[in-house]
């Protein structure tokens, strides 16, 4: 009999990647035949980087993780689960406050499919504090950012600040 595949997906904005999502990444792909990291095109947020650029910076720090693959999606996840047969969500949770949320969604997602289930991981206590708002904030303020976000980000950051502040635009 052959064991079935445990795919999970990590969904989020990853607006930009932070070194708190690497370290869910990192931990959860070891729970898993293969985990799916998911960026969220989400329309109703106006995000620093575009959809195709946050799929391209995770594929770069992920790719000596041999069992993480990145993709995007919209409309929901349980839907996209379904279409990737993936049967484990994972959600990081870094204080209470995101525990009300997260539990809520989770709850929605299992009455939706009852063959999803969510694994919340606590963040590691060095990333409890970080988000990709507070990045955004500093990196925007001319801060540094290299605490938060793994190397390769730091120059993706500064790039798209920098054409931001010299009349770019993100489309």
């Amino acid at each position: 009999m052959e064991k079935e595949m445990k795919i999970g997906i990590y969904p989020g904005s990853f607006d930009p990647v932070t070194k708190g999502h690497l370290d869910i990444i990192e931990r959860s792909s070891k729970m898993v035949d293969k985990l799916i990291v998911a960026v969220l095109k989400n329309s109703s947020k106006s995000p620093l980087f575009t959809v195709e650029e946050r799929v391209s910076m995770l594929k770069e720090i992920t790719k000596d993780i041999p069992n993480v693959e990145i993709d995007s999606f919209s409309g929901l996840l349980v839907d996209f689960a379904e279409a990737n047969n993936a049967t484990i969500i994972v959600r990081g949770l870094r204080a209470v406050t995101d525990f009300e949320y997260e539990l809520q969604m989770s709850q929605t997602n299992r009455i939706m499919d009852e063959n999803v289930d969510t694994i919340f991981l606590t963040t590691s206590l060095e990333y409890a504090y970080l988000s990709s708002s507070t990045v955004k904030e500093v990196a925007i303020y001319g801060g540094d950012v290299s605490k938060f976000v793994p190397s390769y980000v730091v120059d993706k950051i500064k790039d798209k600040i920098n054409a931001l502040n010299n009349g770019g635009h993100n489309e």
